[in-house]
């Protein structure tokens, strides 16, 4: 095989060598999933069986996404960031929200420059920073108070950037953004000309008492922020795979056609799907599946009290500190399937010196009363 040095820094994502591991064993507590088991919204099931049977998308066009998906993508995003995108020029749709990192990352960057991420980050931002040619550099997170806070003294050392990735509430950590970050974000994209690349798949999954800022309120962000969306959190449409790219009208040109290039289209029937739930007048059933989330987050810390996890304060996930316990990730990670039944993925390839020490729970696929048993399970691992 030729090599390629694209790969040589490129790390496995971990969860599916933990979901292997764990097979099909129903007692085993899942984790590691990305998945969700909280149903999507019915209108949404509906409008794409209606399509299915009625024969209606099943083609490879329009390239850019459904015009009536586009409008209704635009309708929402008016209603979050107070913008009026064009639905022609300024929206693109893609195969799942993560599929649109790597179009945006070849439009805003060139080989080896920087783009910077929080530590820990998503794998899936992390590695396609990688794969791009870019260079990917980490701002930690740091727990102040009880919760994972920004690290604004170094993002404001900052003075060379293409762009920073950024997710609020943030994977794995569920870290959420505040005002003073959004603002120090918009001083440090104002300085050094970045795009702020910002992946809004779990916006909404906000717990009680935290901030739902979204980035293009603030000033100075609005005409430099490309917005990710995508159905797969929020809605729960994961199979679906639908997503959305939308931005200022020039860098747009480009991103079109390298979504073009990248995935060609999303399936027409799931976009009717998709523009459905989005249109659904009550809803389409965010809110309470946000209650349910804060639910098993509130099972996940009552049940570790007195252990080195972090509350999240949004999103599918919270992190437990593996070299508190004076273990390794990868060690936490394999006691806890061998001994406590329970899979968890180490963060070994989400960040850097921040991700590595941790473990990832994610609570988003294992009811209430599975994750009563949580507490025992993590003592047996550790006993």
């Amino acid at each position: 095989m030729r090599p390629n040095s694209r790969f040589a820094v490129v790390q496995p994502i971990g969860l599916d060598q933990v979901a292997a591991a764990a097979g099909d064993d129903p007692d085993v507590l899942r984790l590691e999933n990305l998945d969700t088991d909280i149903a999507p919204p019915e209108v949404a099931v509906q409008a794409t069986a209606q399509a299915l049977m009625e024969r209606q998308g099943n083609s490879w066009l329009p390239l850019t996404g459904l015009p009536v998906l586009r409008e209704a993508v635009a309708a929402e995003l008016l209603t979050r960031t107070g913008l009026g995108y064009d639905p022609d020029r300024q929206i693109v749709i893609t195969s799942g929200g993560t599929s649109a990192v790597m179009p945006v990352l070849l439009s805003v960057t060139e080989p080896e420059d920087p783009v910077f991420l929080t530590d820990p980050t998503y794998a899936g931002l992390l590695q396609r920073v990688r794969l791009a040619g870019a260079h990917p550099s980490l701002v930690p997170l740091r727990v102040e108070r009880g919760y994972w806070r920004l690290d604004r003294e170094e993002l404001v050392e900052v003075d060379r950037a293409a762009a920073l990735l950024l997710m609020s509430p943030s994977m794995p950590s569920g870290m959420v953004f505040d005002q003073d970050d959004w603002e120090t974000i918009a001083e440090v994209c104002a300085r050094t000309g970045a795009y702020l690349i910002y992946d809004a798949a779990m916006e909404r999954i906000v717990f009680d008492g935290h901030p739902r800022i979204n980035p293009c309120r603030v000033d100075g962000l609005a005409e430099r922020t490309i917005v990710i969306g995508s159905m797969s959190k929020e809605y729960r449409m994961i199979g679906w795979r639908i997503g959305w790219i939308a931005g200022p009208a020039d860098i747009m040109e480009r991103i079109r056609l390298a979504t073009i290039y990248n995935t060609t289209v999303a399936s027409g029937f799931a976009q009717l799907g998709a523009a459905a739930a989005l249109r659904d007048p009550s809803g389409a059933g965010v809110r309470e599946a946000v209650a349910e989330y804060q639910a098993r987050h509130d099972v996940v810390i009552e049940q570790l009290a007195g252990l080195p996890v972090v509350p999240a304060a949004g999103g599918w996930s919270c992190l437990l500190d593996a070299e508190a316990l004076s273990l390794t990730a990868q060690e936490l990670s394999d006691r806890l399937l061998a001994r406590g039944r329970v899979a968890a993925t180490p963060m070994t390839a989400w960040g850097g010196a921040v991700a590595t020490r941790h473990v990832r729970l994610v609570f988003s696929n294992e009811p209430i009363a599975r994750l009563s048993s949580l507490r025992a399970r993590v003592e047996a691992a550790l006993g």
